[in-house]
């Protein structure tokens, strides 16, 4: 998964687990962040009801109607609407429910939705020079100093990422104590740097302590406020700041602590080769490539791709297969890797260590022998390249040679360059 840090795009191996925006917000709740009232529906029947709920005692009914998935750019793609009336909802729902969402972050085909969010919508204060007084909130982890950190922006309500390509020095960041976490006055020091003022600032560092308070609390990976707002209120004056939209995701190694948070996954929600791989203990990305790459190692599978890259390929994949590397693991990542169509060639990239090369070798070319292809064939019909190092390396190397005869797109690689040149060359 991509993550935001430090202006660019970091992609982290942590298996995570994400929860939607009207489940983020109830936990803001939780923990009390002021966010608007509101109800998830799954059906459009439910949607007039809904509305009326959310803008019970409000003079002028004003709702928002969003739509539940794990992807952004909702707004543009027509799947976030500002209603005034019940059959305005019921048609919301009915557009959102009955057609695929397509986005930037989406998959070419588009995601089905299967749940809204109807809230109250939130007015939002007029900033001095223009503009709205909207706000970018989030705690995350910087890998690079090993640190959670508070991240904050005045410039809220937008694509952060962008935010922070154009206009770095707009972000601030906030290193949180390993054990005391964010204290109250770095809260209301960049309360204040992000412009913030009187009881307002007061309020935001509340906030921002609490989401700081809970990422450490339920172990995420991600807890973010985009954005957080100062209302309008009523009588000319400003009314409290309120988070109007919330984003979370959680180290899935640690949600054996948390059966609440477990309670709140939604597997449909996930990539079905990624849910697919984690049923065999593998670690699985999808990426855009044509290369197919089998690794046992996180550091090993960053390498690949790093070494296909440079000589002129693009990994289709990021396949973990862990330090055992079993047959049974090898059959299925193989049955995972040509899923997908892309795929034009396979690299096997294998350290051997406690299980030993010679074995990781017997069991790659039982498992490739096998292998059942889409029209009922056995066996192997893209090139597969496979480099193999550690213990009992040449006897690895061996049985790898002697099965070229049933396995006829096998190649052996002496090392990872030469695996990387072969296998780019195979696919070009």
């Amino acid at each position: 998964m991509w993550e935001f840090l430090n202006g660019r795009a970091a992609l982290s191996y942590t298996p995570r687990m994400r929860i939607y925006e009207y489940q983020g917000r109830d936990l803001l709740a939780s923990y009390g962040v002021p966010v608007p009232a509101g109800q998830m529906i799954e059906s459009i029947e439910a949607a007039a009801g809904a509305f009326k709920m959310v803008t019970a005692g409000q003079a002028s009914p004003l709702a928002v109607v969003k739509a539940q998935v794990h992807a952004g750019g909702r707004g543009k793609a027509g799947f976030v609407k500002l209603v005034k009336t019940a059959a305005e909802a019921e048609a919301a729902a009915r557009f959102m429910l009955s057609n695929r969402m397509k986005s930037p972050q989406t998959p070419p085909e588009g995601l089905e939705v299967k749940r809204l969010l109807i809230a109250q919508a939130v007015d939002i204060a007029a900033r001095p020079g223009g503009g709205a007084e909207e706000f970018y909130l989030a705690v995350t982890t910087d890998r690079g100093t090993r640190r959670n950190i508070l991240i904050a922006s005045r410039e809220g309500g937008v694509d952060i990422e962008q935010v922070a390509h154009d206009r770095p020095e707009a972000i601030a960041k906030v290193p949180l104590h390993p054990i005391a976490g964010l204290q109250p006055f770095q809260a209301r020091d960049t309360a204040y740097r992000l412009g913030f003022a009187g009881k307002h600032a007061g309020q935001a560092a509340d906030i921002m302590l609490k989401l700081a308070r809970l990422f450490v609390e339920k172990d995420c990976t991600l807890a973010e406020i985009n954005p957080l707002v100062i209302t309008a209120g009523t009588g000319g004056a400003p009314g409290p700041v309120m988070a109007i939209d919330a984003k979370f995701s959680f180290d899935e190694n640690a949600i054996f602590r948390h059966k609440d948070i477990a309670g709140m996954d939604d597997p449909g929600e996930q990539n079905p080769l990624e849910r697919r791989a984690a049923k065999f203990g593998l670690n699985y990305i999808a990426l855009d490539g044509s290369i197919g790459c089998l690794v046992n190692g996180a550091g090993l599978a960053m390498a690949t791709m790093d070494v296909i890259k440079l000589h002129g390929g693009e990994p289709a994949n990021f396949l973990d297969v862990g330090g055992g590397a079993t047959e049974e693991a090898v059959t299925e990542a193989f049955s995972i890797i040509l899923s997908d169509r892309a795929v034009k060639g396979v690299m096997v990239n294998i350290f051997g260590g406690i299980m030993k090369c010679d074995i990781i070798a017997q069991g790659i070319v039982n498992a490739a022998t096998k292998f059942k292809n889409p029209d009922g064939s056995t066996g192997f019909k893209v090139p597969l390249v496979v480099r193999l190092e550690g213990t009992n390396v040449e006897a690895g190397r061996k049985l790898l040679e002697g099965a070229r005869g049933s396995l006829p797109t096998l190649q052996a690689a002496t090392d990872l360059t030469d695996a990387a040149k072969k296998v780019c060359a195979a696919v070009a």
